[in-house]
């Protein structure tokens, strides 16, 4: 592969709108096992969080598909494959990318941490008001006292 189709193919998966209009793979090899990527990412993009069962999953997911996208970009950076199979993997990458982004978008998948913290914001704003109604707030008083 020439210089400039390797750079080519690197500023297209590093373009920011990369994604746009991209499709998901229905199958894609990960770290040498095959994975139904299209019907994983559907499957958990249709609940609204991760459930507690599945967030290990999700996040083994992510973590082998950022993997296997660096691996591929490396296969362009080095010139290990011709510009017609740089262009194959540049495509792919595009669709792990967007498989991450669809994966990245889902709400928040640590319930319990959630949880924790608006119970320690409710919390706070509990004692925020009962320092003001006893009159211990050291802070500026509403009514000029």
């Amino acid at each position: 592969m020439k210089e400039y189709e390797r750079e080519i193919l690197l500023e297209r998966i590093g373009r920011d709108g990369a994604t746009v209009g991209a499709d998901i793979p229905e199958r894609i090899d990960v770290q040498g096992e095959s994975v139904d990527l299209q019907e994983f990412v559907f499957e958990i993009k249709r609940r609204e969080t991760v459930p507690p069962g599945e967030r290990e999953r999700v996040e083994r997911a992510k973590k082998n598909l950022r993997r296997e996208r660096l691996d591929r970009k490396q296969l362009i950076e080095d010139r290990e494959v011709d510009f017609d199979e740089g262009e194959e993997i540049a495509g792919a990458i595009i669709g792990i990318d967007r498989a991450l982004n669809a994966l990245e978008s889902l709400g928040p998948t640590d319930i319990e941490t959630e949880q924790q913290r608006k119970e320690a914001a409710d919390t706070k704003r509990w004692m925020n008001f009962l320092q003001q109604a006893l009159g211990r707030d050291d802070g500026p008083r509403a009514g000029g006292r």
